[in-house]
């Protein structure tokens, strides 16, 4: 099914939109399969969870590659990015697996992604106010996740805040950590929050520049997520024809770059 008009115009105001049950519980529980061992954890043994994050590689097989291409998600990503303006890949990217623990994991902070490296540069990835080399990034769920299993906080409409002040780092942009100097996190302190809950086979897809944090894990189970994005065939807002997610930088910005 493709996405509605409300659906469309809320991703553009919000910064993000929710899919539901684009893959099978079935399909899901065999990526579980395949990932528990390599977390060196085990399911039914909560004494071997003695970490809050561990964080898996991305898995280039099934049926991580079938989740990949389900038509729900190439229809969103047309509707969104533009057809033929998306480059495909094959797999999820890095699996975040969160258990619960005393301790906080090492990523509860309010940040936007990184997308590129500049030429030379081997520290942290860095982006600019076009969002080169990212067009979305999302939150694929393995398993339920309620309040308490540690859901991905998101500032709604954080998006909006973010392209002005990149402007004047220009096209090469500014390493990603840096956030805070950019004024990003005053502008959209006072936004609404909402935690990615959601039931295993759901997909949100973002907003490259959505503002986002980690948090504890409150529940009884681990909950497994990929955060695999989205790359542009062609530059954000190089093309006349402007999709969704460009139209939410475009807005942003206002007249500036026109």
């Amino acid at each position: 099914m493709a996405l509605d008009r409300d659906q469309i115009a809320r991703f553009i105001e919000d910064g993000f939109v929710r899919l539901p049950a684009v893959f099978s519980r079935a399909a899901a529980r065999r990526c579980l399969d395949i990932m528990w061992p390599d977390t060196g954890c085990a399911p039914d043994d909560a004494a071997t969870w003695r970490r809050p994050l561990v964080r898996l590689p991305g898995y280039d097989i099934e049926p991580f590659r079938a989740i990949a291409r389900m038509p729900a998600l190439e229809r969103a990503f047309d509707q969104l990015v533009g057809p033929h303006r998306w480059t495909r890949k094959s797999g999820l990217g890095p699996i975040a697996v969160r258990f619960p623990h005393p301790d906080p994991p090492d990523d509860d902070y309010w940040h936007f992604e990184g997308s590129y490296l500049p030429e030379g540069w081997t520290g942290h990835s860095f982006t600019n106010y076009r969002s080169r080399a990212r067009a979305l990034f999302m939150l694929v769920l393995f398993t339920d996740v309620t309040e308490a299993d540690a859901p991905t906080r998101i500032r709604v409409g954080s998006h909006a805040a973010v392209p002005g002040r990149l402007l004047r780092y220009g096209e090469d942009g500014i390493d990603a950590t840096r956030i805070g100097e950019t004024g990003v996190l005053a502008d959209t302190a006072a936004a609404p929050v909402v935690e990615a809950t959601g039931h295993a086979g759901d997909v949100y897809l973002c907003h490259p520049f959505l503002i986002h944090a980690a948090q504890a894990h409150r529940g009884g189970t681990p909950r497994f997520m990929a955060t695999p994005t989205l790359e542009p065939a062609v530059p954000l807002l190089d093309r006349a024809t402007l999709f969704p997610v460009e139209r939410a930088i475009r807005l942003a910005l206002g007249a500036r770059t026109r």
